[in-house]
This record gives structure tokens, sequence and C-alpha cells, in this order.
């Protein structure tokens, strides 16, 4: 069944909005193909303009593809769900800018579009105009269609850019602020040269086990000028054993928490206490230490200025965006 603007203009009339709405759908839903894999199905419709789900699954086809070689059954069904609506969704806003576009009575110069043919050509053909037309036509697409979909992704950009200053301003204040509530991203990784000894616990021992005492009296040997790697070599039940329980240099994300909680705390040549973990007895060694150490404010000012830019300039969009939404009728199937 076809749709002129007459009949969707209905939908935004106060009165019998709704039940244009409920008509439309009904009507989709007698199509033949009608649903998550119909061709001519309506997904949306904004203001005067249809979008279908045809363009939805169009957008997402290759995110699709590559979910599907990940995922499957329910969790797959989810995600792309999931994709489908974010789809939806960016091209109901992709819609209001055009729209808005033309009620700004704005216009692009056809020569921008024929230079953006070009560049595509150029940079994606090795400049074989044939192989571009060739290209187009396997994908359903004719050269004039290919043309508006420029024009359209042209207009996005350019009503994008309109709407946000280029010259955002953002007071030292708040990037001192962001200096210190953000001080991680700033500080070169931190690691620890690590040894360690693990004796497995006997699981109905209690506060009494024998394995206990032995990772104690180890310790006690230890801190008396024992060899670390000789009692590993004689002791440990790791991986390292063999290694003398050289771990080498690890980071706050190698250990389990408990342990890199204690690790990060050594000094170089300190021996930790005992740490009891999942029924087995724990003795670190830190040999030495580097990283951890905090850029100077300076050195980054200029990152965390462009770092606070881009998301004074996200907001904005958002703002612009939302204001568009709710100036107008949106009614998604």
């Amino acid at each position: 069944m076809a749709f002129n603007k007459a009949t969707l203009s209905l939908c935004r009339h106060p009165a019998i909005g709704f039940i244009a709405s409920v008509f439309l759908a009904v009507a989709a839903a007698a199509s033949p193909t009608h649903g998550a894999e119909s061709v001519n199905g309506i997904a949306a419709i904004v203001n005067n303009d249809v979008i279908t789900y045809s363009e939805v699954r169009q957008l997402v086809e290759p995110r699709e593809r590559l979910l599907r070689s990940q995922y499957s059954g329910d969790e797959l069904a989810k995600k792309i769900i999931a994709l489908r609506k974010s789809a939806l969704q960016d091209l109901i806003d992709r819609q209001l800018i055009i729209q808005q576009f033309d009620k700004d009575k704005l216009d692009i110069p056809g020569f921008f579009v024929d230079e953006r043919v070009k560049d595509v050509i150029r940079d994606s053909f090795g400049g074989d105009r044939n192989a571009f037309i060739k290209t187009m036509e396997a994908q359903n697409y004719s050269i004039s269609k290919f043309k508006t979909l420029e024009r359209e992704k042209i207009i996005v950009q350019a009503m994008r850019s309109k709407n946000v200053k280029s010259n955002l301003l953002v007071p030292p204040s708040k990037v001192d602020e962001y200096y210190r509530q953000h001080r991680e991203l700033f500080a070169t990784k931190a690691q620890v040269k690590l040894r360690m000894i693990m004796i497995p616990g006997k699981a109905d021992a209690g506060a009494d086990d024998p394995q206990k005492t032995m990772a104690e009296e180890i310790r006690g040997k230890l801190i008396t000028g024992a060899d670390f790697d000789k009692m590993a070599q004689m002791y440990s039940e790791d991986s390292t054993r063999d290694l003398g329980g050289d771990w080498g240099w690890v980071d706050d994300k190698t250990l389990s928490a408990p342990l890199t909680e204690v690790a990060f705390k050594l000094k170089p040549g300190e021996i930790s206490k005992i740490v009891s973990l999942a029924n087995n007895y724990y003795i670190l060694k830190v040999e030495a230490r580097q990283g951890g150490d905090l850029k100077p404010l300076k050195g980054v000012r200029a990152d965390i200025e462009s770092r606070l830019r881009q998301e004074q300039a996200q907001q904005l969009q958002e703002h612009w965006i939302a204001s568009l939404r709710s100036k107008a009728f949106i009614k998604t199937f």
C-alpha cells in the first residue's frame, strides 16, 4: 500500500494522530513482507518522512554479520535487536537534521557532491570510474541514488558543525579539576618485579593447618636471610617453582585483587606477611618497582583541554538533537 504525504501528515493532527498511527501500523502489518525481515515495511515516521526496515537493515548489515559470527541463540537475538534499535535512532536523528536543513532554506552546491564522488572513485577504486559504476550496480545503487546519499552525509556533517562552536573555551579551573580526578590517566603504568611462594593448604585442617605452620616457618627463614629463589624451588607449588618463584614484572591486572594489594604495598626487598587466599598460603617479595610516575600538569594541559572540548561539543550535539526530537512527530513501529 502506498502512503502519500497527505496521509502521513494526518498523524500530526492532535485529534486523529493516534488513529492514523494505528492505521499505518495495521496497514504495514498486513503487508506480506512486514516484520524484522520485511523489505518495504515502515520502521518509523519522522514528520512527513518514512524510514523503512530495509534502510535499517542496510545500515546494520556489516555489523550483524560480525555479531552472527560471534554469538548465537538468545544472546545473538538480543544483540541484533539492540543494534537495530540503535541504527533506527541514528536514521531518525539523521532525518531530523536533513529536515532542519531544508527548513532553514540552506543549500549544498552541486559541485560539492560531485567532488565527493570523485574522491570516492579516486580513494576507493583507484580512479576507475567503470569499477565504481559496476560496484554500484551490483549493490542496486544508481549514480543518482549514491549522489543523494552523499549529499545527505554532507548536510548532516555541515549541520552538526554549524551547531557546535569551533572555539569552545575551557576554563583553567576545569583543567585542574579534571587532572585531579583522573590522575591515573596521566601516570605511567606501575609495575613490581615479584617473586612468590605458594603453599597449598589442607581443606579440612581449619586453624591448625600444618601447611600454614610450614609457610610461617619458611617466612621466618626468609626474614633471617634465606634465599627466596632457593626456598621457592624447595617448597612452592605454583608454576614458577623452577624459576625460583620469579613472576617477573607484573602490573595491577596480573594477580587477584588481594595479592595485588599486598604486592603493590611492599617496598623493594621487603617480604610480605602470610597471605591466606582460597585455601592456599602465599609469601611475596618485591625486588624492584617501576612506573607509577605522574606526568606534570603542564605537560598534559593541552591534552586535557582537547578532551574537555570534545565533551562540550558532544553535550551541545546531544542537546541540539534532543531539541529537534522534542519538536517533531516521531512514530516507530
